[in-house]
């Protein structure tokens, strides 16, 4: 089984990914994504590995028609009882990404989080690619947010540990393949003192590398930006943004 596929992996991280402050941040996230998106109040969005609902929720509440999307029905369960709790109405389906595909059914796709480039075979990021632009309306735009190749060759570092929410979390990390791919190994400590060791990898693309490959599942429209709010993929760049739009030829 692949670390992607194993439910007991999305649960252990679960503590860490999604922290209280990166529930909070995520108003901030969807108003920045929308402002570079320029989609209309009513659109139509799949949030593409939705986990836990950080972003679909907020989509939701700002009044959009939101599908979230994922493969680990944990986290899709907890989805559903916030927006419950919140009196939101979200389709939720449970899916492997290189599987979703709804003919011109969204006007705005997101895939945010690094949530792109865990498989061994580049062919399945195309396969991805190709069932996004599938899944766009005409005009349609997706957002891709994700560490960029040259943000983490600038500030890497091998080893790194860091609390989150009461939990340690110690690091280390791998490159291979000409810095084309990460091997991560973690070990996480929880507040009762229980140790788990995990281990994944994932795929790095460089800005211009991304750009290729979106072009080549079909978009000819394509920006890149060192964050969500817009700024300019540069030396001072934390994550990788690229927007990419349908467009007719």
């Amino acid at each position: 089984m692949q670390w992607f596929d194993d439910d007991a992996f999305w649960a252990e991280v679960q503590a860490v990914m999604f922290t209280k402050e990166l529930w909070e941040a995520a108003a901030g996230e969807v108003e920045a994504l929308l402002a570079l998106a320029q989609v209309q109040p009513d659109a139509r969005v799949l949030d593409l590995c939705c986990g836990p609902g950080r972003h679909a929720l907020e989509l939701a509440q700002r009044g959009f028609t939101v599908t979230g999307v994922d493969r680990t029905k944990g986290y899709l369960d907890e989805l559903s009882e916030r927006a419950t709790k919140a009196k939101l109405s979200i389709e939720l389906v449970e899916s492997d990404m290189r599987d979703f595909r709804r003919e011109a059914a969204f006007d705005l796709v997101v895939n945010l989080f690094t949530s792109l480039g865990y498989f061994d075979d580049p062919a399945d990021d195309l396969r991805v690619l190709g069932n996004i632009h599938a899944s766009l309306s005409e005009g349609g735009v997706v957002v891709f947010e994700l560490m960029g190749k040259e943000v983490l060759t600038r500030i890497f570092r091998e080893r790194d540990w860091s609390e989150k929410d009461g939990h340690l979390l110690l690091e280390e990390r791998i490159p291979r393949s000409s810095w084309g791919w990460m091997d991560n190994r973690w070990i996480l400590i929880a507040p009762d003192g229980g140790r788990r060791e995990l281990s994944f990898g994932h795929r790095l693309w460089s800005a211009t590398e991304l750009t290729e490959l979106l072009r080549s599942a079909g978009f000819s429209d394509v920006a890149t930006y060192g964050s969500l709010s817009g700024a300019e993929y540069g030396p001072t760049a934390m994550r990788l943004v690229a927007v990419a739009r349908k467009v007719q030829l």
